[in-house]
Order: C-alpha cells, then sequence, then structure tokens
C-alpha cells in the first residue's frame, strides 16, 4: 500500500510523510496528559493559580508544564491559561492538576458567601479576559 485512502497529501506527499507542523493535531495535547482527560484536583474555570515558591521544575526548554509554572507568576485563572497556551480545556486542568499534585503551584480560592464586591469584580474580570483571549 503506497498511500493512504484518501489521496495525496501536501505537495504530493502521502499524507504519513508531512511535516507535523503542516497541520494542526487533535491528538498531540492529549500526548501531553497519557490521554486523561480529567484532573485529579478540583479546578474551577475561575480558579486563580499561583506559583509557589520553592517550584523550580527541570523540564527541557519550551515544555508546556514549565509554560504553566512561569504563568502563574501572575495568578492567571485555568481557562486563562488554557486560552494563552492553546490547549483544550480538558487538557489544561489535567496538566495543572498534575502540577499541584507535584507542588509546583496551587490553586487559589475562589469566592464564597463572605466574599466581598471586589473580589467579585475581579473574578467577573478575570474571566472576561479570559474569555476574550479565546
Amino acid at each position: 500500500m503506497d498511500e493512504p485512502v484518501g489521496g495525496d497529501g501536501a505537495a504530493g506527499h502521502p499524507l504519513w510523510e508531512q511535516d507535523a507542523g503542516d497541520q494542526p493535531s487533535l491528538v498531540r495535547p492529549y500526548i501531553l496528559t497519557s490521554g486523561r482527560t480529567t484532573s485529579r484536583v478540583d479546578l474551577p474555570l475561575e480558579a486563580p493559580i499561583e506559583t509557589l515558591e520553592a517550584a523550580e521544575p527541570q523540564w527541557p526548554g519550551g515544555d508546556v508544564r514549565g509554560q504553566i509554572v512561569a504563568m502563574c507568576v501572575e495568578h492567571p485563572s485555568v481557562a486563562e491559561i488554557a486560552a494563552k497556551l492553546s490547549l483544550p480545556l480538558g487538557v489544561a486542568r489535567v496538566l495543572i492538576g498534575d502540577l499541584v499534585l507535584q507542588g509546583y503551584v496551587a490553586v487559589r480560592g475562589t469566592l464564597t458567601e463572605s466574599s466581598t464586591l471586589d473580589e467579585r469584580r475581579e473574578l467577573i474580570g478575570r474571566t472576561l479576559r479570559g474569555l476574550r483571549a479565546l
């Protein structure tokens, strides 16, 4: 079998010879999570994530986990992290949950019954920024 069903890929090359950067991959993000789709940590979309001071990860340059840890210095929400890194929300949740369990980042509290009006407004603002980034 010389070519897959469906014909040639880009520039007349078989689909399996194309550079992976030629087309977006729907599978790749889930490779980052070993196929897991749920986090072991409860992570609401609006939950701010913060980097812990003791966190000094040693991942290769460009690793998404290192990017998440670096972003969390500014306390972004789960939704903002997913949007800025162009990750599916489920993938971002799994990766962030893993980083929480490994001690690199922490989940800050979200709104409670005793939350102030300013805290509620700030949450709405962060949520809107995250939605706009999508």
